[in-house]
């Protein structure tokens, strides 16, 4: 009968050109390691059977990951519990680690991550493994994260922060705060987003923060050097989110300069930032139109972070109701096709945010449906007439009480 090694070796050498007999030796050995680990085998046959079980597990990962196979991942996950039982816990942490970032090479796989690692942290409770409950449940509430699940993420993140407050870890209290603002930042609470951040970065100070996490904050944060330095593959996002903000600020015309720093002239050419300086550009113009072929040549740039997205809506209406006014103001009666005509916009979609301008107070005016017409009024000087006089009537009164009471005192 072969040894377990040279099944490993034989599996490993059809493991392209016949995957299914390589899934079923690299089984065979699974089976026959862990007969061997629970038995009562010698100390060196055990460490090596569990050497061998250590190796077709991750062969046998690293085959369904080639084959794009979530399921079938899952299973090995399951199956390697047993060897997890017999090995020491640092090393159990680090193979489920090594497992679990299998998935990231399969597409459309969050949903049986999420189901995995729920499983595993029932199973890491009940075999009284705290560390690596924690580990699973950071990794679990960033797949919710991921998945818009934001309230099953904080229930997790407040179960989270109870248990690790009583254990004073630190290193994992930062990653969790860390959690947490993202997660309130995609609620759209930006109060405790930033308080979450502020918690983080209190944890993290009192500990040698890995330059991993230390990035991580400063993205939360907005800040772009660090994590260039670092080489991190996240500097991008950063340096968009920078030049966003830039735009936000209403000054468009720092972008340019912003680009020409050293650690961002890599970055310079990239769609992603040429994209960022294009809506600068049209912003700094208050060109509509420009702005709009920007978001549609840029399309999958500027659409694919919700971030963005949500901010570039917020500026595209801002720009609308700029060009609007500056259409308007002239005039004391428009046409509204006329107007819709100047900022190429439908006729519809002009009426409804003149609308919205006048209900918002930021002009004075009417719109003449019958005649399809803008009536724009002044802006009406404040008549302080009827606050005067109640003021004066208030003093009145306030004399008459003190008269009434001194002819009380007299009588």
């Amino acid at each position: 009968m072969a040894s377990t090694q040279d099944l490993l070796k034989q599996a490993a050498d059809i493991a392209s050109s016949d995957p299914k007999r390589a899934e079923e030796l690299y089984k065979q050995i699974l089976d026959s390691t862990a007969s061997t680990s629970n038995g009562s085998a010698v100390n060196a046959d055990k460490e090596q059977s569990l050497r061998d079980q250590e190796s077709a597990l991750i062969k046998l990962a690293e085959l369904y990951r080639d084959q794009k196979d979530a399921s079938g991942l899952a299973q090995v996950i399951t199956l390697s519990r047993s060897f997890m039982s017999s090995t020491a816990k640092a090393k159990t942490a680090k193979l489920i680690r090594t497992l679990l970032n299998y998935f990231n090479s399969i597409p459309n796989s969050r949903q049986t991550q999420i189901d995995v690692l729920t499983d595993n942290i029932e199973w890491s409770k009940r075999e009284k493994r705290i560390f690596l409950k924690h580990s699973l449940e950071i990794r679990l509430v960033s797949l919710q994260l991921e998945a818009l699940q934001y309230k099953l993420a904080l229930t997790r993140i407040d179960a989270l922060l109870t248990e690790l407050k009583r254990l004073d870890d630190k290193m994992i209290l930062t990653e969790v705060h860390l959690l947490e603002s993202r997660v309130y930042r995609g609620i759209g609470n930006l109060s405790k987003s930033k308080a979450a951040l502020t918690s983080a970065r209190t944890a993290a100070n009192s500990i040698y923060c890995p330059p991993h996490l230390q990035a991580a904050l400063d993205l939360q944060s907005g800040t772009f050097e660090n994590m260039s330095s670092q080489d991190d593959p996240a500097a991008l996002n950063a340096l968009k989110y920078m030049l966003l903000c830039k735009v936000m600020l209403n000054m468009p015309e720092d972008v340019t300069s912003l680009l020409s720093i050293k650690l961002a002239v890599k970055y310079a050419q990239l769609r992603e930032i040429e994209s960022m300086r294009t809506i600068a550009l049209a912003h700094q113009n208050r060109n509509l139109s420009d702005f709009e072929k920007a978001l549609r040549d840029y399309k999958d740039e500027l659409s694919s972070d919700p971030t963005i997205r949500s901010h570039l809506a917020a500026l595209y209406d801002t720009l609308l109701q700029q060009n609007l006014l500056r259409i308007v103001e002239p005039y004391s009666v428009v046409e509204i096709d006329y107007v819709a005509k100047q900022v190429g916009q439908g006729r519809q979609d002009v009426e409804a945010k003149l609308s919205q301008m006048i209900l918002d107070k930021v002009f004075h005016g009417v719109l003449d449906q019958g005649r399809g017409c803008l009536i724009v009024f002044d802006e009406l000087e404040a008549d302080n007439t009827y606050g005067a006089a109640i003021g004066t009537l208030e003093q009145v009164s306030k004399v008459v009480d003190s008269l009434y009471a001194k002819t009380v005192k007299i009588a």
